[in-house]
């Protein structure tokens, strides 16, 4: 196999499809980019049985052939290669030669064979705005859990509907939802996506125009695609029962706050300072304000109030403070409105409802919808 290509273009390619290969992988073998060499270019793809990445970009292609060699230390040479075209060929010894203007490198070959075959999807599809789509997994994914004793909390769930994608994470403490528009085939479906994957997903595709979604596969080998351009990634979907939480979503309440988003994170963050770790923020909103109050070890103390237009009764309650400023870094507006919500449950606190506002009076265009549960506060 031989062939030459801008250095660019391979370096950016080989970046893309390691950025979704884990750090260290029980399995050598899957440490590797699969590079096929043909008519139509070059083709890149990694896969670790869980997800997938593959993308085709343009080559002179002198011999066609296939080889695999490490994606990080690949991908390493290639971002630092000379500006000039890259050449790479399998030596007689079977090696890989790179070369790039006076620049040498000798790669071991690995065996192809024993390489898994990357998944084809075939199945339903649609068409979601690619821009407002990373905008919702930045929103939402923040929110799913990191501990996988319980997988099924790990993932973004993604629901169709008629003209909607719905993109919700819960790790039992918050819940977050976005939904964004749908153009695809008629009928519901879900998908519960692996947290990880889908924010590179939005980081990758987040400028794309648009991109296609497509589900594949049943049982154990369900998958789904997103593709945009010429690069396509798969994950293979979190199996289990993501938990009914849309239920826990008031319908509509008139108890709520609306406060600065910057003026409420740059309190929180100064405030917070002397808390102990995971120690609950307390705040009391009243009519013109709302104020924070912190107490940690060494008899620290702070204090801090910040403007706020308040519709209803006065209310004290404890909250996260870093699950807080995670859902105010999600709100893209310029105000957020904090709503108190109201249970049957005297002796259960009720969550609040954070969602965007463009102004004081006006709520914000988006959908985004972040649940807090509050903190029992020690009296």
């Amino acid at each position: 196999m031989r062939f030459q290509v801008n250095r660019d273009v391979f370096s950016e390619a080989v970046s893309f499809v390691v950025k979704l290969l884990p750090q260290r992988n029980p399995q050598p073998i899957l440490a590797g980019v699969l590079i096929e060499a043909g008519d139509g270019g070059l083709t890149l793809s990694a896969f670790d049985y869980e997800a997938s990445a593959r993308t085709t970009i343009e080559a002179t292609v002198d011999e066609p052939g296939t080889i695999l060699v490490h994606g990080r230390l690949l991908s390493d040479i290639a971002s630092r290669l000379p500006n000039a075209p890259i050449e790479i060929s399998v030596e007689e010894d079977g090696g890989i030669a790179v070369r790039c203007g006076s620049a040498r490198f000798t790669l071991a070959a690995m065996p192809v064979e024993e390489y898994p075959s990357i998944p084809e999807v075939s199945g339903t599809s649609g068409l979601v705005p690619a821009e407002e789509f990373g905008t919702a997994i930045a929103q939402v994914a923040f929110a799913a859990s990191r501990d996988d004793v319980t997988p099924v909390l790990t993932g973004v769930q993604l629901e169709v509907g008629d003209n909607t994608l719905s993109l919700v994470a819960t790790d039992r403490y918050r819940v977050s939802l976005r939904d964004v528009p749908w153009d695809g085939e008629g009928g519901e479906q879900t998908a519960l996506v692996p947290a990880r994957t889908l924010q590179e997903v939005g980081k990758t595709f987040g400028h794309a125009g648009t991109i296609q979604i497509s589900f594949s596969g049943a049982g154990d080998r369900e998958i789904i695609a997103f593709t945009a351009g010429n690069k396509t990634v798969t994950s293979l979907l979190i199996k289990g029962n993501f938990p009914p939480v849309r239920r826990l979503f008031p319908e509509q309440t008139d108890h709520h706050a609306v406060v600065s988003t910057a003026d409420l994170m740059e309190a929180v963050r100064r405030v917070a300072l002397v808390l102990d770790r995971s120690a609950p923020l307390r705040f009391t909103f009243d009519t013109s304000s709302v104020t924070m109050d912190a107490s940690g070890g060494e008899q620290a103390r702070a204090s801090e109030s910040v403007d706020a237009h308040l519709n209803g009764e006065d209310v004290t309650l404890g909250l996260n403070p870093q699950y807080l400023l995670e859902a105010l870094g999600a709100v893209k507006s310029e105000f957020v409105r904090v709503t108190f919500t109201s249970s049957d449950n005297a002796n259960k606190l009720s969550p609040v409802l954070i969602t965007s506002q463009t102004s004081v009076d006006q709520a914000g265009l988006d959908s985004f919808k972040y649940l807090l549960q509050p903190n029992l506060l020690l009296r």
